[in-house]
């Protein structure tokens, strides 16, 4: 809705990934560098950590696209709360061989093995992408690591590159996983965007949607994004999304930082602190985590409060009622 208010040609913050935004930020081109290393060696497990919302599927995305098609073939396991079996049959389906339910663990092996020496004629090369990594019990950890133990000819069949959250990375420093350690190539975690570069990441995905800086926007209201979000991109588009909608609704022309504190506020009480808040290592429960100031009086007092609270109500109601008379002009007489 508001990318036809502010006359863009499509929506700038999904929270989907897609590669088409990709931002090549300090530690996304790092990341791009591990990945590239660790698939030239043509073994082993290549490791990319990251808080959720980092951007560790559109970094994959965006490697996708640099990657011979007909020399390599992807599997993406996504579902890993699954067994070690169930893992590997994700894995073949992946590759395109289906596997009966009923097969036991031997002729699934066989199978598989079968695929990988059918696509190494063909010479084509097999990466198999697990996201959401930290899910896995060990188990199945354990699998992902025999698999790597099949080889054609001397060369190892597939490549595993691993996705997932910071507290995989201790998983992967326990003593019960010591083997899979020694099987990682390279191992990168993705922190998040700087002040600058949430500046950068903002404008990039606005002007790949036509946007000529109109909403012009503050240099405070990036600053103040930043602060809100920590950096993390999804948390960003979120907001970002938010405050356009906002500013569509409000017919404003130039996004302030007073306008990002609110609309943040308010993504705080619809999503409540359990929504994408951001972990206690770096800010307490908000969802997007402003700095912690001293409460002034007037809002410690109940007036103070009370008066917040029905700024807030008409505020609502300003957007509710345009909201509804946009709506009403798009419904054919």
């Amino acid at each position: 809705m508001y990318e036809k208010f502010y006359h863009l040609t499509g929506i700038p913050f999904l929270l989907t990934p897609d590669r088409r935004f990709f931002f090549g930020s300090r530690g996304h081109s790092r990341a791009i560098a591990h990945l590239v290393y660790g698939l030239s060696q043509e073994e082993g497990f290549v490791v990319i950590t990251g808080e959720v919302g980092a951007g560790k599927t559109t970094l994959v995305e965006q490697l996708w696209t640099q990657l011979d098609r007909s020399t390599y073939v992807m599997s993406r396991v996504v579902t890993t709360r699954v067994s070690g079996d169930d893992l590997l049959r994700l894995a073949m389906a992946g590759f395109g061989l289906e596997a009966e339910i009923s097969s036991d663990k031997a002729t699934l092996l066989v199978r598989y093995e079968q695929l990988v020496r059918e696509h190494r004629k063909q010479g084509r090369r097999l990466l198999l992408l697990v996201d959401e990594v930290q899910n896995l019990p060990l188990s199945a950890l354990e699998e992902l690591r025999m698999l790597s133990n099949i080889t054609v000819d001397g060369k190892a069949s597939v490549q595993t590159i691993l996705l997932g959250q910071p507290q995989f990375r201790p998983m992967l420093a326990a003593r019960d996983a010591d083997q899979l350690r020694q099987r990682v190539l390279a191992s990168y975690h993705l922190g998040p965007l700087s002040d600058t570069e949430t500046r950068g990441y903002i404008e990039h995905r606005l002007k790949l949607v036509g946007w000529k800086e109109y909403p012009a926007w503050d240099a405070a209201a990036f600053d103040a994004i930043h602060r809100q979000t920590g950096g993390i991109p999804r948390r960003i588009n979120t907001l970002c999304s938010r405050v356009l909608l906002l500013g569509s609704l409000e017919e404003v022309h130039r996004i302030t930082a007073d306008m990002v504190n609110t609309t943040a506020d308010e993504l705080n009480e619809d999503l409540g602190a359990g929504g994408v808040a951001m972990p206690e290592a770096e800010a307490p429960a908000p969802v997007f985590a402003p700095p912690v100031a001293a409460p002034s009086r007037e809002v410690e007092s109940l007036a103070g409060r009370i008066m917040v609270l029905e700024q807030g109500a008409l505020r609502q109601e300003r957007m509710l009622k345009r909201l509804l008379e946009i709506m009403e002009a798009r419904v054919p007489q």
